[in-house]
């Protein structure tokens, strides 16, 4: 292995507050587990769930870095004892419990995806977390179907812009909301059918409109609160409804007896607490399902604006302003 410092540069906070609580400190060099790749950072995304840590309302699992940051992209320069060799020196993307906010970073290894030659870094970067996140609800909790119709609520954000993505990629429609008429012209764009503005049009009208009062087969929703009985009277007969944020509040009032007449299926998730094991098997079917479709260039994320690592605060500002379009990226040492 390469010789490597004592200590690196990260992003810290002593309390929980606003973007301007964030800051630069010395930290210790992460410990490489058995199963650990140990990456030195290129760039790393900055995503709604970081917001939320550092608001002191989402505290990292048992065991994972206090350090914020969820996905990176950068060279393998360590390895731990059940890591294969050949990792070493190989780029790769990976998905994080944590610690992407740093000049240095572990992960386990079946959470990563190679990067090939001619692959942009900050595209990498700026993608497990979001795929991760959209393949397994949209596609594997979601059932999608080729055909079918998603609606996707926030289709600017990176989660949003991905699902438009992906869905269009595996040959579904794709009807989503957005907060003003630039972002809807952003997400149709993507490909999105059709894209409402929320502020001046009621989308279930919308939804009913455009489906011939039919409805669409699943919602991606990230509101929650009172999203909910407005998405389950956007969904056609045995429609799911996948709910992976609650930033609208965490509770819903629902009518249960049109759950049963419609058959529709509840159902949800969050990653960041899911096992090792079931993120490597996700990793797995994302590496054959998903993954190619970004290393040969036929799809590539939308991105936002990038800022230096010392810049997280002004990242997260940005973020919690709503105003970006795609992806927000840390360059830490590209």
């Amino acid at each position: 292995m390469p010789e490597l410092p004592e200590t690196m540069q990260a992003i810290g906070f002593e309390q929980p507050g606003g973007p301007d609580v964030l800051r630069v400190e010395e930290a210790p060099l992460p410990q490489i587990g058995s199963g650990d790749v140990l990456i030195k950072v290129a760039y790393a995304g900055v995503n709604r769930p970081d917001c939320i840590q550092r608001a002191g309302n989402y505290p990292a699992p048992p065991g994972a870095s206090p350090i914020l940051g969820l996905e990176v992209a950068g060279e393998v320069v360590g390895v731990g004892r059940d890591v294969p060799r050949e990792m070493l020196g190989s780029v790769v993307a990976a998905l994080t419990p944590g610690g992407g906010y740093a000049e240095y970073c572990t992960a386990p290894w079946q959470h990563c995806l190679p990067v090939p030659d001619g692959m942009d870094l900050k595209h990498a970067a700026a993608l497990p977390e979001t795929l991760f996140t959209v393949w397994h609800n949209v596609f594997e909790r979601g059932c999608a179907r080729d055909g079918e119709t998603l609606l996707v609520h926030g289709g600017t954000s990176g989660i949003g812009t991905m699902a438009i993505m992906l869905a269009k990629a595996f040959d579904l429609n794709v009807i989503t909301t957005c907060g003003d008429e630039a972002k809807c012209e952003a997400a149709r764009g993507l490909g999105a059918d059709i894209a409402i503005n929320y502020r001046e049009a009621d989308f279930v009208e919308a939804v009913r409109e455009h489906t011939g009062g039919k409805g669409v087969d699943i919602v991606l929703d990230m509101v929650s609160g009172d999203y909910v009985p407005r998405n389950l009277q956007c969904l056609a007969e045995d429609g799911r409804h996948v709910t992976i944020a609650v930033l609208g509040g965490a509770k819903a009032e629902i009518f249960i007896p049109m759950v049963m007449m419609r058959r529709l299926t509840l159902t949800g998730s969050t990653l960041r607490p899911r096992s090792d094991a079931f993120k490597a098997a996700l990793a797995d079917e994302i590496a054959d399902n998903a993954w190619p479709l970004f290393t040969s260039g036929e799809l590539s994320p939308v991105m936002d604006q990038t800022f230096p690592l010392a810049g997280a605060a002004e990242a997260h500002a940005r973020m919690e302003s709503s105003a970006h379009i795609g992806k927000i990226m840390l360059e830490v040492a590209p």
